[in-house]
């Protein structure tokens, strides 16, 4: 057998009881995510969006979690994209992040809906001008001759928007993920981790705990 099998971690940093649980889920995740930023985790808005094709095949990679709001998380993206075009192929997708400085995670499932128009603007113009050419020069996902072909698109760019300010792409923006669950999991001794599921129902958010 690989020595693969051979690697393995306690954890013992933490525990979680109901009784610390806070009633809304949104309210216990932003805590989280300060402890995290307070932990200094390594990229601690860093998580895992996992998706379907038209053929349902599972597909995932990772995003960068820029605002928790209305009910949901929200990541920026071209909608032209891989994980674009399997958005608009099914609205269900999946979120977990995962903090192994703090021996935990967080598993959302949702529909994915696009943000408005004005908030994408909002956010585009908050980014460095670097970020914004490149949303321009990179067809995100297309296939490319090589590197040498987007370095041109992105020097094109740069003398077309030189002292301009840039427009948003209209095939980039942002998506929200509107939790229908959300599970808060901390690492325990012996595999006997805490595991709490937050479900809603009438707009009421109910907790049970999960075997792990």
């Amino acid at each position: 057998m690989s020595k693969l099998a051979d690697i393995r971690n306690d954890y013992n940093k933490g525990s979680l009881e109901k009784k610390a649980l806070n009633a809304d889920p949104f309210q216990q995740f932003n805590q989280w995510m300060k402890e995290a930023i307070h932990a200094e985790c390594n990229e601690p808005t860093a998580v895992t969006l996992a998706t379907v094709n038209a053929e349902q095949q599972p597909n995932c990679r990772i995003v960068l979690l820029k605002d928790v709001c209305d009910g949901g998380f929200v990541f920026f993206t071209n909608y032209k994209s891989e994980k674009g075009l399997e958005l608009a192929n099914t609205n269900y997708a999946a979120l977990n992040f995962f903090w192994p400085e703090l021996e935990r995670q967080v598993r959302i499932r949702g529909t994915v809906t696009k943000v408005s128009e004005q908030q994408s603007d909002e956010y585009f113009q908050s980014r460095p001008r670097e970020s914004q050419l490149g949303a321009w020069a990179s067809a995100q996902s297309e296939v490319v001759k090589d590197g040498q072909e987007l370095q041109a698109n992105y020097t094109a760019l740069e003398k077309q928007y030189k002292g301009k300010t840039i427009p948003r792409p209209i095939h980039w923006g942002g998506y929200i993920v509107k939790a229908k669950s959300i599970e808060f999991w901390q690492g325990r001794a012996n595999r006997m981790h805490d595991r709490y599921q937050y479900t809603v129902s009438d707009a009421k958010w109910s907790i049970k705990q999960l075997a792990p």
